[in-house]
């Protein structure tokens, strides 16, 4: 088919890029619209629509002018976030038939020189021609906490069939809760709750005595489907304040967000409200978005867990834990001003393996205002390997201590990150090439089982 006009698009940093093929698109129109701006940011939506053959993973390519920059993203990722980018899908939205069509969204950098535009659209290497919309919304005082709300792909309806849960009593059940609580005790099989898109105001137990439950959204993406509740560390204590409790081993969740919306307040010392607290074994994440602000992901002790294409945001220490965890490919976001640790690793010292945050994006709301991590336990163990740090990150001091715990005698380690926030120093310890091999995500999460998720 021809290549056809088109009008313009954005795109920017997120989940991951798909492993699948890519076909060749003869031809594309991308509609590019900023939702919101702020000093030195703003918002903007984007629809890719495929005017050539039908494809099954997309890459969409444009150029920023000096000053502009992809910070946050939903729907996709894109590397590097400034310049010349390529932005990729994430595996819920790889395919675009003819004249089919999907929708993503992001937060941006700009000086405030220029509009926000990008340009020189191409998609899967064929030239998309047209103009852009440049601002078509009033500047804001301060970007926005959450993502921006995107028009689902019509491309991706949800599967046809009766879901498990739905709020609406269109579902078996109306509370994700009642789902659980059906499935039987000691199950040897896995069982799939599919949750019809809506948002779920509850507290959810996954207990250990019902292992192999996947979770999945039946939405177009994971911002459809919301678990949510907003118990916080002042009435529940930490441990306890969690929006998701998950013990049964071999728990899957899948296209879905997992948030604690308690919005934290500096004039209460006891702030942290956990979204999910994850204490299972081979547990695995996909397309998830986690949300909240301080102590937003707990990783607890008998965890491990592979979490693929999904976005984490929160405050501070929002990753933490003395579990197992790789995260890979995933987009990792500090979304406070003033800036906070991502990570408060509690890693027994028994432990070889602790916290692997891999191929991912690490972006922030400020610049050198974040932290890689601190050590909630004094053996505690995290690496950032291969990942992009933005320049959000602390170049010069990274790593800090915590409640009498030396960064220093931490097993804090970085490995071929890039980015205007990696660097290398003093204080930043860097794995050799040797030592990388013992370092892969494999390596953390074999265990004496040899589980492999990846």
């Amino acid at each position: 088919m021809a290549a056809a006009a088109l009008t313009t698009a954005t795109t920017v940093v997120a989940g991951v890029a798909t492993t699948s093929s890519a076909q060749a698109a003869a031809g594309c129109q991308v509609t590019y619209a900023v939702t919101s701006q702020w000093a030195g940011g703003f918002s903007a939506n984007i629809t890719i629509k495929n005017l050539g053959d039908a494809i099954n993973g997309w890459r969409l390519g444009w150029s920023f002018t000096a000053g502009q920059a992809v910070t946050q993203s939903w729907g996709f990722t894109a590397s590097p976030a400034s310049g010349n980018v390529v932005a990729t899908n994430a595996d819920y939205a790889a395919s675009i038939p003819t004249n089919g069509a999907v929708d993503v969204g992001f937060n941006g950098s700009w000086n405030n020189s220029s509009n926000p535009a990008p340009t020189a659209f191409t998609l899967n290497g064929t030239t998309c021609t047209g103009t852009t919309a440049p601002t078509t919304a009033p500047p804001t005082t301060a970007p926005p906490t959450t993502p921006p709300p995107t028009t689902p792909p019509p491309t991706t309806p949800p599967p046809a069939g009766t879901p498990t849960v739905a709020a609406d009593g269109t579902g078996t059940y109306r509370t994700v809760q009642a789902a659980i609580n059906a499935v039987p005790t000691n199950n040897s099989s896995r069982v799939t709750i599919t949750i019809k898109p809506g948002t779920y105001r509850e507290v959810v137990t996954v207990p250990a005595n019902k292992p192999h439950i996947t979770l999945r959204g039946l939405g177009s993406s994971p911002s459809n489907t919301v678990l949510v509740y907003n118990n916080y560390a002042a009435t529940h204590g930490t441990f306890n304040s969690a929006s998701m409790f998950v013990y049964g081993a071999n728990f899957v969740a899948e296209n879905l967000t997992i948030s604690n919306d308690y919005v934290e307040n500096w004039n209460n010392s006891d702030q942290q409200a956990v979204a999910l607290h994850l204490n299972a074994d081979r547990a695995v994440l996909r397309n998830v978005r986690l949300l909240g602000d301080q102590d937003t992901f707990l990783v607890n002790d008998n965890t491990r867990a592979y979490v693929v294409d999904s976005y984490v945001e929160g405050t501070v220490d929002f990753i933490f834990g003395g579990g197992t965890i790789v995260l890979d490919r995933a987009s990792i976001y500090e979304k406070r001003s003033t800036g906070g640790p991502i990570t408060a690793a509690r890693t027994a010292a028994g432990k070889t393996y602790g916290m692997l945050i891999y191929r991912s994006t690490i972006t922030g709301a400020t610049n050198n205002t974040t932290t890689l991590g601190r050590p909630w336990g004094p053996t505690a163990q995290v690496l950032y390997r291969e990942s992009s740090l933005s320049a959000t990150i602390k170049t010069a001091q990274p790593w800090t201590d915590m409640s009498g715990n030396s960064w220093k005698n931490a097993r804090f380690l970085e490995y071929k990150n890039t980015g205007s926030g990696a660097g290398v120093n003093s204080n930043r310890p860097q794995l050799s090439d040797a030592q990388a091999a013992n370092y892969t995500p494999q390596k953390y999460l074999a265990g004496s089982d040899g589980w492999n998720p990846m």
